[in-house]
C-alpha cells in the first residue's frame, strides 16, 4: 500500500527555502487638509488670500504642474509617452528599464486619461437677495494621470502617480520583494531570483532578517526622496504651511514562499491540494483563516475560485474586499498571498505606521490556510488509505479482499502480525498460523494451508508484509506495523471500554466518558426537540 505524501510531509521534508516577506505595496498620496471641502476653501481663501474658493483657481494651479512636468523631462532626457487605450502598462515598463543603464532616476513619464474623484464649482442663488455664488461640489471626471516610473538603488522598480487635477492626489506602487534583493546586492550576499520572488538564497536566516525589517521607515523615506525630486504641484509655501502629501496604505500583499526541492511533484501536490479545498470560501473557514467572526451581517461574497492562466491554476478565497490566494510560483515554490485591500476590516488604521500590525493579519492569515489545508489533506489521506485497506482491490492481476476492521479474524490476523514483528529473522506460514489459531479460540490443524496462503496473499498485496528474498518468511513493513497497531489499539483501548461506560445497559458510575457523553446526548436531543417545535 503507497500512501501519498501529507501536506505537513511536503512542508517539513521538501521545502529549501521558505520566506515571508512583503509583497506589492500601493499606497495613497493624499494632503489631508484637501480631502474635505471646508479645507479647500480655507486654502484658497485664508492660505492663498482669495476672495473665493472656486474651480477658476485650480486651473493655473494645474497648467504650472504640467508645465513643470514637461520641462523637467525636457531638462533631464526624460522620455515623457502617452499611454494608449488597453496597453499594459508593466509590459512598457519592463521593457524600458530592462534598457536603463543608470544606477537610479527617472526612466520614464508616462500620461493616462483616468477617471478620479475631483472638486467642481456650482452656482447657487442666495433665498434672501437672489444673488448667485460658486459652491464647491464634489463629483469626477475623466483628467491627466502622470506616471513616473523610477528606479531606486535601494527599492528597485517603482512608480509615483500624481493626478493632474486639484487637489492632486496620488498612489506609489513599489515592492517588498525587490527591496529585499537591493540589501543581499549591497550586502554581497548571493542568491538566485524569481520574478517578484527568490528562488534560493546563500544566507536563507539572514534573508529573512532582512524582509522582517522592511517597514515604515525605510518606505517613508524613499517616498520622500522622490517627491522631493520630481515637479510638485505645490508651491515651497504650501508645503511649510502644512499643504504637503501624507502616505496611508491603499493595498497591501503579504507572501510566503516555500520553494520546493522537485519542483513537478510540487505542482501536483498543489493541483491536488485545490481539488480538496474547494470549500474555503465558506463562511466557517474563512473565519478560521482570517480569526475573525462571520455572521450573516458580514458584508462580501464568501467564495472559493480557481483562475487558470494557461495550466497554472490559482487559489482564491475571498474575505469582506480582502483576498487570499495560492499558485505554485514559476514551476519552483508554493506562494501564499494575503492582499489586505482595507485595513478597516481588521480594525486598523489606514496610515503607514500601523503597518506592523497589518503584516502580522497577513502573515497569520498564510500560516492558517496552510494549516487548514493541512488538515484536510491529511483527513483525505487516511480516507484513502482506510478505502485502500477496507475495500477489495486488485493489484497486478490480483485480487485481495478486504479487511473489514470488525472482522474478528481480521483484528487477531493484525495482533499476530503484531507478535511476530518481534521476530528478527522473519516468520513463516505456520508461526502465523499457530499465533492466529490461539487468538481465534482454535487449534492449528484446524486452519488449512490453503487458507493461510490466502491470508498471507492478501497482506502481501496491500503492502502491510514483504517476503524476505530467497526464502519463505515474511516480516511486516512500517505501513503493516502502523496499520496492525492502530487497529488493534484502537478497538481493545477505545472502542470496548468506551461502549462498556456509554451504552444504556452500562452500570451507572461517575465516570468523566460517561458525563461527557450523557451531556451530548442531552444537547442533541433538546437541538432536535427545538427543530420540531419550530418547524
Amino acid at each position: 500500500m503507497t500512501i501519498a505524501h501529507s501536506v505537513a510531509d511536503i512542508l517539513k521534508d521538501h521545502v529549501t527555502l521558505e520566506l515571508e516577506c512583503i509583497d506589492r505595496m500601493y499606497l495613497n498620496l493624499y494632503v489631508p487638509r484637501l480631502t474635505y471641502e471646508t479645507g479647500v476653501v480655507g486654502f484658497f481663501r485664508e492660505h492663498r488670500g482669495n476672495q473665493f474658493a472656486s474651480s477658476a483657481l485650480m486651473a493655473p494651479m494645474t497648467q504650472a504642474f504640467v508645465s513643470a512636468i514637461e520641462n523637467h523631462s525636457e531638462i533631464f532626457g526624460v522620455p515623457l509617452i502617452t499611454f494608449s487605450k488597453g496597453e499594459r502598462k508593466d509590459d512598457i515598463a519592463k521593457e524600458r528599464f530592462a534598457r536603463f543603464e543608470g544606477e537610479e532616476g527617472v526612466v520614464f513619464i508616462g500620461k493616462a486619461q483616468e477617471k478620479t474623484p475631483l472638486l467642481r464649482t456650482i452656482k447657487r442663488r442666495n433665498p434672501t437677495t437672489g444673488r448667485s455664488y460658486a459652491w464647491l461640489t464634489r463629483s469626477s471626471g475623466m483628467v491627466n494621470h502622470y506616471y513616473f516610473y523610477i528606479l531606486d538603488q535601494d527599492f528597485g522598480p517603482l512608480f509615483i502617480k500624481l493626478c493632474s487635477y486639484f487637489p492632486y492626489t496620488g498612489k506609489v506602487c513599489l515592492n517588498g520583494h525587490e527591496w529585499a534583493k537591493r540589501q543581499l546586492d549591497q550586502r554581497g550576499i548571493g542568491y538566485t531570483a524569481l520574478d517578484n520572488g527568490i528562488e534560493s538564497c546563500a544566507e536563507p536566516k539572514r534573508l529573512q532578517r532582512i524582509c522582517d525589517s522592511l517597514g515604515p521607515r525605510q518606505i517613508e523615506a524613499v517616498v520622500r526622496k522622490w517627491l522631493r525630486r520630481i515637479p510638485s504641484p505645490f508651491r515651497r509655501a504650501d508645503r511649510e504651511a502644512g499643504y504637503g502629501y501624507q502616505v496611508s496604505i491603499l493595498q497591501a500583499e503579504f507572501s510566503l514562499t516555500q520553494v520546493l526541492d522537485r519542483p513537478v511533484t510540487g505542482r501536483l501536490f498543489f493541483e491536488q491540494v485545490i481539488r480538496e479545498n474547494l470549500d474555503l470560501g465558506r463562511p466557517q473557514r474563512v473565519q478560521l483563516i482570517f480569526e475573525r467572526r462571520v455572521s450573516k451581517r458580514t458584508p462580501g461574497r464568501f467564495r472559493t475560485r480557481v483562475l487558470t492562466n494557461g495550466v497554472i491554476p490559482t487559489l482564491h478565497v475571498s474575505y469582506k474586499r480582502n483576498d487570499i490566494k495560492q499558485y505554485h510560483k514559476e514551476g519552483r515554490g508554493l506562494r501564499t498571498e494575503t492582499t489586505i485591500n482595507n485595513t478597516r476590516d481588521f480594525g486598523i488604521g489606514k496610515r503607514l505606521h500601523n503597518l506592523a500590525a497589518l503584516r502580522r493579519v497577513g502573515f497569520q492569515a498564510n500560516r492558517r490556510l496552510l494549516s487548514v489545508e493541512q488538515v484536510s489533506h491529511d483527513c483525505h489521506i487516511g480516507e484513502a488509505a482506510w478505502a485502500d485497506l477496507t475495500q477489495p482491490k486488485e493489484v497486478d492481476g490480483q485480487r485481495a479482499s478486504a479487511l473489514h476492521f470488525d472482522d474478528p479474524r481480521v483484528q487477531a490476523l493484525l495482533c499476530a502480525l503484531v507478535h511476530l514483528h518481534l521476530m528478527p529473522a522473519g516468520f513463516r506460514n505456520n508461526e502465523l498460523r499457530h499465533h492466529w489459531a490461539q487468538l481465534l479460540g482454535k487449534a492449528p490443524s484446524e486452519i488449512t494451508p490453503g487458507s493461510m496462503s490466502y491470508q498471507l496473499r492478501r497482506l502481501r498485496l496491500r503492502g502491510l508484509i514483504t517476503r524476505l528474498p530467497k526464502t519463505n518468511r515474511y516480516c511486516l513493513t512500517d505501513v503493516g506495523l502502523r496499520t496492525a497497531l492502530f487497529f488493534t489499539r484502537t478497538l481493545s483501548r477505545l472502542l470496548r471500554p468506551g461502549l462498556s461506560i456509554v451504552l444504556p445497559q452500562a452500570p451507572p458510575g461517575n465516570h468523566r466518558l460517561r458525563r461527557d457523553f450523557d451531556r451530548l446526548h442531552a444537547t442533541i436531543d433538546n437541538l432536535i426537540r427545538d427543530a420540531r417545535l419550530a418547524a
